[in-house]
Order: structure tokens, then sequence, then C-alpha cells
């Protein structure tokens, strides 16, 4: 796993303006956009339904039934909230969009109960 590191003041700055959100929650969106990137054929945009998805399945590999449980106590509470960490990391230079990038392109890709609780992947895993 590729460890990714902010400086203190960035993650501050982040906090700071948007203090819902643990600081905990850039560094895995930024994790999950790095899987992403990294299972393209060749490195290209990733749209807000792959990130979300990419998150989805970042979630569920790292934290299995508790997936829901640690993305809201880091304040991602549906695949708009993706978008809101994405969209503060655009705002503080970390990230970047294209022109037609926007904050409801994380709008309502999966729901979160659904996907973590209701439908999810009991089988063992190797």
């Amino acid at each position: 796993m590729t460890e990714l590191q902010f400086a203190d003041e960035v993650l501050d700055r982040l906090q700071e303006r948007h203090p819902r959100f643990d600081t905990r929650s850039y560094i895995f969106v930024l994790q999950a956009l790095h899987s992403v990137i990294k299972s393209l054929e060749k490195p290209r945009h990733v749209s807000g339904k792959e990130l979300s998805e990419g998150v989805k399945q970042l979630a569920l590999d790292r934290f299995g039934p508790m997936a829901r449980t640690v993305l809201e106590h880091w304040g991602i509470h549906d695949t708009d909230d993706v978008g809101r960490v994405v969209f503060a990391m655009v705002e503080q230079g970390i990230l970047i969009k294209q022109d037609g990038d926007q904050l409801e392109d994380f709008a309502d890709i999966f729901d979160f109960e659904e996907v973590f609780e209701l439908n999810y992947p009991w089988e063992a895993q190797p």
C-alpha cells in the first residue's frame, strides 16, 4: 500500500474550512483515487461515479462490515459527501478538476445502508 502524506498545514487548512470531515477522510479518498487510477489501463480523468465506487471498494476491503461506521465517523455519510471531500481538496489545490466536473457528479451513486449493511458481501474472504 502506498502511504499518502500531507503537510500538517494542508490538513489543518482542510479541517478549518470543512470541520465536519475528519482529516482521515481526505487521505482515504486520495487512497481510493490512487487505487482507481492504478486499476486503469492508462491514467485518465476519473469520474465522480468511478471514484465513489473506488471509495466503496476500498472501504469494504479495509473495514469489512465496519465500513459504514468508519466512513460516517469521519463525516462521510453518502456519496455526496465523497464529492464534498473531493471539492474541498480541489479548493485547496490538492486535486484539479475538469471544466465539466461538478459536485452533482457524486450525487446518489449508491446508498450506504444498502451497500455496507443490507447487501454486505458476507462470503468468506481468502
